[in-house]
């Protein structure tokens, strides 16, 4: 983005001290080119003495930063570099640029390493703990990115700058430096106008510049229309009624305006915001779906970094109220511009202060809006929107209709056919499906008949079927959304799969697994293997029934009271660690403990048996005379410490017959 896309940053920028180079006067002679952001010509000349040979961070400041805010970060990231070789003491910030360069490169690696040393020396700068926070920014990014988009560089684009889309009646307006006229020092290109374009059945038709009042000699962009279309804000220089002003330094900064449409359709009436100043800089507004309340970009007082989102209520006359910034949330020490209002109220904006891929990155806020609405807290969670809208390059004026699932936003990436173009593309139909088969958790066979039910993230049915002799399932869902998925089946325990689905296509393959609720028990078995009761634990060297033991035992007790013919041996076991005596005497104190539990918990005794085997039954090798035992894990130990409950006899079914 080189032009009035990044001006905001720019006049921090421009207030960076201009020491004197002694044995170099060619540098003294291009400090007010640099201070007027005429940065072609500032780095041609600083390029010129660097290459002879000179050096001092000076110098290499000027340099980097001459092509940092070009966007060539290619040579930004090499005189960075060069910068960072002096062995001087450094303002963090050059920390950050260099971090920011490298990724308009490509060298992730490189980038994180010096956002790392950036962090080290501001900690509590907001930019350094949001990386920190997700150090895995970039998969986290490859998960939000789409591969199902392609996207277009807009016909109407050329070799100039064009940006800032917003959709008006039957066509678009938006800004370019297409029409000739004084140059803007700063990229050599003339200065921005807004233009309008209607759509045709096969494109676009003829740009034409926006008729009215609009449109000077100096900076127009970023326009937004209110609901009713009787009003229209934008972003120009501080130029108004044929007065050019500049604050105390001499810098010309951005202002707000409204214009409001006469009965001719040219768009007339010009006025300022009241908020408007020659200190700071206001630009890029966007409105709600009521034109309720207007978002903008500014660094007035109060700000957290080179540019901040703000919010303020709009009149019904189209007058604004007090101005708010968003907040931490938002906003941090770089720089958060372009915002966008859709109409579900999401908020979309471009920022350097978060974790992205390079350059300015388009993130998303769902429902500010809202929130904003309800005055609840300002905890705004943002994601980063991924490729293809991001790229290493500046990505900003983002743009979306939610009913045609049409998007621009502009980019001044490789590529294009100017500094900054406009692109588009359609948001493919979110095509969302899950399947999968009902299955015995135990045995993986398939559980044909069984009824697969799909719940919203609220637990309301949307549909449900039965599954045939395959026992597979599939349901078409929603983009973004919560589901859960149940499967049933008499003489089974359903089991339940919950998820959302992602913003991009995708096929979710799922497994029910299903455990039989209803069992068949015969004599010689074991009730415990049945229930999936775990281990009786004993606290060491002790017999009394412990309270997670007692949970256990209660499923031995309700099948007891259930199947009151069933008759038990109660049968306690220990690993081989300790005497072999003490160990069969601890276990038969245990085998009887557990007996008595369940003749107090009404089991007549008659139905119990119990005996301790001690280490006598190993079910592993683990056995403490055998050369393998020294090897044996805890958990392999832990198998023979074991209760069985072997089923004696049941409905005149005997283990011995």
């Amino acid at each position: 983005m080189r032009t009035i896309s990044r001006y905001i940053s720019l006049v921090c920028a421009g207030m960076f001290a201009l020491s004197a180079i002694a044995q170099n006067g060619k540098i003294k002679s291009v400090e007010d080119d640099y201070r007027d952001f005429a940065y072609v010509k500032t780095s041609e000349v600083l390029l010129e003495v660097a290459n002879k040979g000179y050096k001092s961070a000076d110098l290499f400041q000027k340099l980097a930063n001459s092509f940092y805010f070009r966007n060539d970060m290619e040579n930004a990231a090499k005189w960075y570099g060069e910068l960072f070789t002096m062995n001087e003491v450094i303002d963090p910030e050059y920390y950050f640029r260099y971090a920011l360069a490298l990724k308009g490169i490509e060298n992730y690696d490189e980038s994180d390493k010096w956002m790392k040393k950036f962090n080290e020396l501001k900690p509590d700068d907001m930019r350094g703990k949001a990386f920190l926070s997700k150090v895995d920014y970039r998969a986290n990014i490859e998960e939000l990115s789409r591969d199902d988009i392609e996207v277009h560089n807009l016909e109407i684009n050329t070799e100039l700058s064009d940006f800032g889309t917003t959709e008006y009646e039957d066509g678009i307006v938006f800004a370019s430096a297409r029409g000739g006229g004084r140059k803007y020092r700063w990229n050599e290109e003339p200065y921005l106008d807004l233009y309008s374009v209607e759509k045709t059945e096969n494109g676009f038709g003829e740009v034409k510049e926006i008729q009215g009042k609009v449109n000077t000699k100096y900076h127009e962009s970023s326009a937004v229309f209110s609901p009713n279309g009787r009003y229209m804000f934008f972003t120009r220089n501080n130029f108004f009624k044929l007065k050019y002003k500049e604050d105390g330094t001499g810098v010309n900064r951005l202002q707000l305006y409204r214009a409001t449409l006469s009965e001719d359709g040219t768009w007339d009436e010009i006025h300022k915001v009241h908020f408007n100043s020659e200190d700071y800089s206001v630009a890029h507004p966007t409105l709600n779906l009521t034109g309720s309340r207007l978002y903008f970009a500014s660094d007035m007082p109060g700000t957290y970094g080179q540019s901040d989102i703000f919010v303020v209520d709009v009149n019904d006359d189209g007058t604004l109220g007090q101005p708010e910034n968003l907040g931490s949330s938002i906003n941090t020490e770089g720089q958060e511009s372009f915002p966008f209002i859709d109409t579900s109220g999401n908020l979309f904006f471009s920022s350097t202060g978060f974790p992205g891929l390079g350059g300015l990155d388009v993130f998303k806020s769902e429902e500010l809006d809202q929130k904003v609405a309800s005055g609840s807290n300002r905890n705004f969670p943002i994601e980063n929107v991924g490729k293809p809208v991001n790229s290493p390059a500046d990505d900003f004026g983002y743009y979306e209709n939610l009913v045609t699932r049409r998007v621009y936003f502009s980019s001044n990436r490789e590529g294009g056919k100017g500094s900054d173009d406009i692109y588009t593309f359609e948001v493919p139909e979110c095509e969302q499906l899950v399947f999968g088969t009902v299955q015995d958790s135990k045995t993986d066979e398939l559980i044909p008949n069984a009824i697969v039910v799909l719940f919203d993230g609220k637990g309301n049915e949307i549909e449900r079927k039965t599954v045939g002799e395959d026992a597979v399932f599939e349901f078409e869902l929603d983009c973004e959304m919560e589901y859960l998925v149940r499967g049933e089946k008499e003489t089974f325990i359903s089991d339940e799969k919950r998820f959302t689905t992602p913003k991009k296509k995708q096929e979710l393959q799922l497994q029910l697994l299903l455990d039989k609720d209803v069992q068949e028990i015969n004599a010689c078995d074991d009730l415990a293997k049945i229930l999936d009761i775990p281990i009786i634990y004993f606290d060491f060297d002790k017999s009394n029934i412990r309270y997670d033991a007692e949970i256990e035992l209660q499923k031995v007790l309700a099948v007891l009271n259930k199947y009151p013919t069933m008759t038990i041996d109660i049968r306690s076991h220990t690993d081989c660690r300790g005497p072999a005596d003490y160990n069969e005497r601890l276990s038969e104190k245990r085998a009887k403990s557990t007996r008595q539990y369940l003749i107090d918990n009404g089991i007549a005794e008659e139905r119990l048996t119990a005996k301790g085997y001690g280490e006598s039954q190993l079910v592993n090798d683990c056995g403490c005379d055998t050369a393998g035992a020294s090897g044996c894990s805890e958990d392999e130990h832990q198998l023979n410490r074991r209760s069985e409950f072997i089923i004696t006899s049941i409905n005149g079914q005997s283990c011995e017959d």
